[in-house]
C-alpha cells in the first residue's frame, strides 16, 4: 500500500489556487515525506521555464536532504515533455519518475481526431525516450473510467512491452463508482498477470471527487488491488478537485490498516497547504475544519464531560466524534450557545481557569438562550467583565 501526492501538480491546476512560493513547496514536501507518502508529483517541467526551475529546486532539495519520498513529474506521451525530466535527472544524477499522460476514452479520441495507431505510436517513443534515459515511466490513460476494455487491452499492452513500470487508472472526472474500479482493478489486474509481468508492473489510482466519492473510491482501490493511490492535500485540483490524501491517510489510520504510520503532522500539512495555496478550509472539513472537533449542544457535551470526570481521556476523545482529536494533535472543544446547557459554561469557564460562580454562570447561559449562534470567545469574556464590575 503506498500513496502519491498530487499536490504540487495536479491540485494546483485548480483555478481557484495560486502556485505555492517555492519556499512553501519545500516545506510541504518535508512534511508530505513525514507522513509516510511514498512519492509524489513535483511538477510539470515541460510546461515553462517557472515549472523548470522549480521542479529542480524540489528534485535538488529532496536529493541533499536525502527524503525517503521520491519525486515524479508529468508529461504529456511526447518526447518534448519528457526531455526536460531527463535534463534534471541527468544534472542532479538522481531518478525521477515519469508520469506520461494520454487520453483514452472515446469521447476524447472523437475530439482531438486520434486513432489507435496514433496513440500507440506517440505512447511507445514517449515511452522509449524515458527508458533509454534511464527514468522509470508510468503510463498514464486520462479518463480510464469512460475507456473501451479494447482500448485499453492494446495501449497497456503497449506500455508494458516498451518498459512501463506503473499503469495508472485515472477517474479523471470523477465518474467512477465502488463497483466500476473493482472491475476495472480486475481487468488491469488480470491483463499484468498474463503478460506475466506482476513482478515487474504495478498499478495505480488515481481518482477525482465530482460525485464526492473521490476518497471512499480510493479506499476501495487499495481494497481491490491498487499498489499505489494519489490524491492531494485537502483535496484541491480541478472542478471539485482531487480524491482528498489527508483524508485517505486519516481514514486508513482509523482502519488499522497504518499502525506504525506518524500522522501527527497531518493537520499542519492541511493548514500549509490551505495558507500556500490560498485555500480557506471549510469549517466543517474533516479533521482540519474549525468545527471538526467542536460541539455547543448540551446532551453532548455533558457526555464529554462525564467522561473526562471518570479520569478517562480515551473515553472522552470518542463518546461523540469518530475520530478521535487526540490523534491527530488536536483536542474535543466544547462551546456556549443557545443549545447549550449550565454545563457547557462551567467547562468553559473551568477550561480557562476562571470560577464557576453560579451567579455568573446562569447570567452567561441566560444570554446565550437569547441569542441564534454560539457566542465568540470575546463575548464570553465581555459578559465575566460586566459581571465582575457588577459585584
Amino acid at each position: 500500500m503506498q500513496f502519491f501526492d498530487e499536490t504540487l501538480r495536479d491540485g494546483i491546476q485548480s483555478p481557484s489556487v495560486v502556485d505555492p512560493k517555492i519556499e512553501d513547496k519545500l516545506r510541504l514536501v518535508e512534511i508530505a515525506s513525514d507522513l509516510g507518502i511514498h512519492a509524489l508529483d513535483i511538477g510539470l517541467p515541460g510546461a515553462g521555464q517557472r515549472a523548470f526551475d522549480d521542479c529542480m529546486q524540489i528534485a535538488r532539495f529532496i536529493r541533499d536532504a536525502r527524503l525517503p519520498i521520491k519525486p515524479g513529474c508529468a508529461a504529456r506521451t511526447v518526447v518534448a515533455d519528457i526531455q526536460p525530466i531527463a535534463n534534471i535527472s541527468e544534472q542532479l544524477g538522481m531518478p525521477l519518475e515519469v508520469l506520461a499522460f494520454i487520453g483514452s476514452s472515446p469521447i476524447r479520441l472523437y475530439a482531438e481526431d486520434w486513432t489507435l495507431d496514433v496513440m500507440l505510436k506517440r505512447s511507445a517513443e514517449a515511452i522509449d525516450f524515458g527508458v533509454k534515459h534511464g527514468l522509470p515511466v508510468t503510463y498514464v490513460t486520462e479518463d480510464t473510467t469512460r475507456s473501451r476494455p479494447d482500448m485499453l487491452d492494446k495501449l497497456f499492452r503497449n506500455a508494458i512491452d516498451h518498459g512501463a513500470t506503473r499503469l495508472c487508472l485515472c477517474d479523471t472526472v470523477g465518474h467512477a463508482t465502488p463497483d466500476g474500479i473493482r472491475n476495472l482493478l480486475r481487468f488491469s489486474r488480470n491483463l499484468v498477470e498474463a503478460m506475466g509481468v506482476e513482478d515487474r508492473v504495478q498499478i495505480d489510482w488515481h481518482g477525482h471527487n465530482d460525485r464526492g466519492l473521490g476518497v471512499t473510491n480510493a479506499i476501495y482501490a487499495l481494497e481491490y488491488g491498487a499498489d499505489r493511490v494519489h490524491g492531494t492535500c485537502l483535496g484541491v485540483g480541478e472542478r471539485v478537485g482531487n480524491a482528498a490524501l489527508d483524508q485517505i491517510l486519516m481514514n486508513l489510520k482509523l482502519l488499522g490498516e497504518l499502525p506504525n504510520q506518524d500522522l501527527s503532522k497531518l493537520l499542519l500539512w492541511c493548514k500549509l497547504t490551505s495558507r500556500a495555496c490560498h485555500v480557506p478550509i471549510p469549517h466543517n472539513y474533516p479533521l482540519a475544519g474549525d468545527d471538526a472537533f467542536r460541539t455547543a449542544t448540551g446532551v453532548h457535551a455533558a457526555a464529554i464531560i462525564k467522561a473526562e470526570k471518570k479520569g478517562d481521556a480515551w473515553l472522552a476523545d470518542r463518546i461523540y466524534s469518530g475520530v478521535p482529536a487526540g490523534l491527530f494533535g488536536k483536542e474535543q472543544e466544547i462551546e456556549v450557545g443557545h443549545m447549550s446547557g449550565e454545563s457547557n459554561v462551567v467547562y468553559w469557564l473551568t477550561k480557562r481557569h476562571i470560577e464557576p460562580e453560579p451567579n455568573l454562570v446562569r447570567r452567561i447561559l441566560g444570554i446565550a438562550k437569547s441569542s441564534d449562534r454560539v457566542l465568540t470567545e470575546e463575548e464570553i469574556r465581555q459578559i465575566i467583565k460586566e459581571h465582575r464590575a457588577q459585584a
